[in-house]
Parts: structure tokens; C-alpha cells; sequence
């Protein structure tokens, strides 16, 4: 059976909007203290500043001082999420060396230097919890280098899940999910993507940020689950 967070202590790795916002929001009704981390803390306490439970600290996960003194202040912790991400994305002409290299620093070595200095400081029956994505297993021409960072990261927890045994690692594969993340897109594009979208994945509908915190919340609490990285894609890559 599936343990509650109740009395748990959760570190949120991201931005205080998107998904990583839901999943603290999650995690803090499931019964957990929850410390939610990123390069901008002051940013971070003004989105939080109206939420109960939550506290904010300070982490570049490109940085491995930053990692090892946040792990000082916090001491012991049940549960990491991290949800950091710099994507790069475009056709092979379109990208650079910089923004590949960012792209696996934030997503795939950080999450790794979290695990190696975090990992004594978990609590028995913990967990690290990844994100993949949805590029990795269905490649289409402008996510190269998005599909190869969370190939990456899906190998990245199926590695960690045996190195950190008996601590948990698990990830989640999100499909188009309806955050500000394609805004840039502009109003009718991205209302043309979300209807093409709709249409063609076996949900038949866009995702949604609590679709991936209750995700988030299974794979933190479901003790027998790890090693897994969990599609919650509607169906995205099967099409």
C-alpha cells in the first residue's frame, strides 16, 4: 500500500509557477513540509508568500557548492523533485554548443550531483523523482536536442535506481502540458498546437499541471515503485 506524505519533508527543485509549483502545492495537501529551491529565492518567496507550509531556499543545480550548502542547511529530507530544466530547441542548424550543453547541465548532470550530494541526507524510505519528456520517445524533427537530453535523463533514473537502492528514483515523461511554457508560441499558434494536438493523442485532450502532480504524488509515495520513468503523455507517444 501506497504511504502517505504525512509528516514528510519534500525539496521542490524549480520555478514557483508551471509544474513545479502544483507539485509543492501537491505535496504540501498530501501532509508534507515542503522546501521548494531555485536560483531566484526572492522570486520564489513572493510566489509563495501566501502559502502555508512552503518555505523557499537558494540552489543553481549547475553549481555543486550550491548544491552541497543547501543540503547543509536543510540537514535531512525525505523526497527531492527536481524539475529544473533549460531547454534547447530547433532544427540541428538552429542550435548551439552553449545551449545543448545548458540543457543537459540543468537536466540530466544536475539532477546527478543532486543524487551523489543529497543522498546521504535522505531519509530511509525516501526518493529522487526526474523529469524526462515525451521528445524522447516520439523524435520529430526540431526536438533533437530535447529528446536526446531526456533520453538522457530516463537512463539517468534507471542508473540512479540501482545505485541509490534502496533509495527510490523514479521519473515522469510529460506530453504537452497547458503551462506558460508555450506562450512564446503566441495565442493562435498555440491554440492551433493544443486543438492539432486534442485531436490526435488517445486522451483526446491537453495535459494539465495537476495531472502531473498526482503523478508526482504516486511516484513519491508508492514504495515498491523505482527505476520507472512514468508516461503521462495521453497517449502522445503512441501517435
Amino acid at each position: 500500500m501506497a504511504k502517505s506524505l504525512q509528516g514528510s519533508r519534500v525539496l521542490v527543485i524549480g520555478r514557483g509557477s508551471g509544474i513545479a509549483r502544483a507539485i509543492a502545492l501537491a505535496a504540501r495537501d498530501a501532509g508534507a513540509e515542503v522546501v521548494v529551491a531555485g536560483r531566484n529565492q526572492e522570486a520564489l518567496k513572493a510566489a509563495y508568500a501566501q502559502e502555508s507550509g512552503i518555505t523557499t531556499e537558494t540552489v543553481d543545480v549547475t553549481d555543486d557548492d550550491a548544491i552541497i550548502a543547501l543540503g547543509e542547511r536543510l540537514g535531512t529530507i525525505d523526497h527531492v523533485v527536481s524539475t529544473a530544466s533549460a531547454r534547447a530547441r530547433g532544427r540541428l542548424e538552429d542550435l548551439s554548443r552553449e545551449s545543448v550543453q545548458a540543457s543537459f547541465d540543468t537536466k540530466v548532470i544536475g539532477p546527478l550531483m543532486l543524487a551523489k550530494y543529497l543522498r546521504p541526507r535522505i531519509n530511509e524510505g525516501g526518493s529522487f523523482l526526474l523529469f524526462s519528456g515525451v521528445a524522447a520517445f516520439k523524435i520529430a524533427i526540431g526536438t533533437m536536442a530535447v529528446a536526446i537530453t531526456n533520453g538522457a535523463a530516463d537512463t539517468l533514473t534507471r542508473s540512479l535506481s540501482l545505485e541509490l537502492a534502496p533509495i527510490r528514483v523514479n521519473a515522469l515523461s510529460p506530453g504537452v502540458i497547458d503551462t506558460g511554457a508555450w506562450d512564446g508560441l503566441g495565442e493562435t499558434a498555440k491554440a492551433e498546437l493544443f486543438k492539432d494536438m486534442s485531436m490526435r493523442n488517445p486522451a483526446r485532450r491537453i495535459g494539465t499541471e495537476e495531472d502531473i502532480a498526482s503523478a508526482a504524488i504516486f511516484a513519491l509515495t508508492n514504495t515498491f515503485l523505482t527505476g520507472v520513468t512514468l508516461a503521462v503523455d495521453g497517449g502522445e507517444a503512441l501517435v
